[in-house]
């Protein structure tokens, strides 16, 4: 059976399964978020545009946010002008269509499916982008 050094994780015949302990200290540092960086100094949520609170990103409000978005990182990128910027549901599915649509049919390729969101996709590369 797989063998695992890793505190708190509980193996049984090969399934690991986590421990309902409770998590560790929090962090040394206050500014410290979800992700792989911290808030900026003096951030605080009360700065916040509470404008498009519950709102959708098809609002009035909802798109000028999201093209003011695109138009900064493009700015702040350097990215030319005759380049497109979008923004996707941050997912696998949403990074995975902008890949497929973006990449597939400038060479032949094989598809193949084993559960329901690659079913979706191969019948996206077959009737939408006909490979």
């Amino acid at each position: 059976a797989f063998r695992t050094a890793m505190p708190g994780v509980q193996n049984f015949a090969g399934l690991r399964m986590m421990s309902a302990a409770a998590p560790g200290p929090k962090p040394v540092n206050p500014e410290f978020s979800s992700g792989p960086c911290k808030k900026r100094p003096g951030y605080d949520v009360a700065n916040l545009d509470k404008r498009t609170l519950g709102r959708s990103h098809r609002s009035k409000i909802g798109k000028e946010r999201l093209a003011l978005a695109i138009s900064e990182t493009k700015r702040i990128l350097g990215i030319p002008d005759d380049y497109l910027v979008g923004i996707v549901p941050a997912s696998d599915t949403g990074a995975y269509e902008m890949a497929m649509w973006n990449m597939l049919g400038a060479r032949n390729v094989d598809i193949c499916h084993w559960e329901s969101f690659g079913k979706g996709w191969f019948g996206d590369a077959v009737s939408h982008l006909k490979l």
